[in-house]
């Protein structure tokens, strides 16, 4: 009863910190987002440029991207009850699936949007930017670049399928302002095109992107298996104990941003049931102590054959 009391706090503890760093990350991007999005605006339109102002709302955009980054996290982070002894970790996933298809209808509007300048080729009656919205760009490039890395960071140490969604969303608004800085530089130069042109790049990156963070967050919707390198890491930590002989049986399961295991193994079958209980604790405390993103493991032992 004392080590499942002390394994809880410290899954507690870890929670916490889950959500703490999620909050904070975000709260931090948000209000960037905001200050360069009243930027981008303001320049676009004393610069005459419909690009960076296009720009100005997609980063806008991100805004509601880490309000549901900040609501998926909160539900994710919430004690198991009675109605969800598993506790809530995929509310998270909804949290990642709702952003990567905020990034695949975002990266489709840039895509369509691209597509009819180039069918069109009416380039005769646009305005020629100032170099106000050029240097607009660059700011937002580089902005955005480093909210990317820094969202990145934290969503890896806390492994975040929603926070990692919103670092990509961050990448896709930089990526859409070097499309920006590309269309203002091209107009500046007389060849407003190479606009439409990037666009329709950073469409296709956009898309791979959506999907990617999409396939991820299904896996660990769906019951997906753990990667093979931690089953084998899994299974010769296990097989390290003297006294297992052998694992009958291996399996697990990605509950949100958790692991849950389900290990069978053999030991002596002369041993009595406490000596064959007292096994079976050593194994599930060395897994959840070696892998920390193990929030439960079941062991279930076997008489050697």
């Amino acid at each position: 009863m004392k080590n499942n009391r002390i394994m809880k706090e410290k899954s507690m503890v870890k929670e916490d910190d889950f959500s703490k760093v999620a909050n904070k990350v975000s709260i931090i991007t948000m209000v960037q987002n905001v200050v360069l999005s009243v930027f981008k605006l303001l320049a676009g339109i004393f610069a005459n440029s419909n690009a960076m102002i296009c720009d100005a709302i997609h980063s806008a955009s991100d805004v509601f991207s880490t309000i549901v980054v900040i609501i998926g996290v909160k539900l994710a982070s919430k004690e198991s009850d009675k109605e969800h002894p598993y506790g809530h970790e995929r509310l998270e996933c909804v949290a990642a699936i709702l952003l990567a298809m905020v990034l695949f209808i975002t990266g489709l509007e840039i895509g369509v949007q691209a597509f009819k300048d180039i069918i069109k080729g009416n380039y005769g009656n646009l305005e020629t930017p100032g170099k106000l919205a050029l240097v607009a760009a660059i700011v937002s490039i580089i902005t955005k670049e480093v909210m990317y890395w820094y969202t990145r960071y934290h969503a890896k140490k806390i492994d975040s399928s929603a926070l990692m969604a919103d670092a990509w969303h961050h990448r896709s608004d930089a990526l859409s302002s070097i499309g920006a800085f590309i269309g203002i530089g091209g107009a500046m130069l007389g060849a407003p095109v190479m606009d439409a042109i990037a666009s329709l790049v950073i469409f296709a990156f956009i898309i791979k992107v959506a999907f990617d963070i999409f396939k991820d967050a299904m896996d660990k919707m769906v019951d997906h298996s753990c990667d093979e390198d931690t089953e084998k890491e899994m299974y010769h930590n296990i097989m390290n104990h003297e006294q297992v002989m052998d694992i009958d049986l291996l399996q697990t399961r990605i509950f949100g941003n958790k692991i849950y295991v389900d290990v069978e193994i053999q030991v002596n079958g002369s041993y009595t049931l406490q000596e064959a209980h007292k096994i079976a604790e050593e194994v599930h405390e060395n897994i959840e102590h070696n892998f920390p993103k193990v929030k439960h493991i079941m062991v279930h032992v076997n008489p050697a054959k």
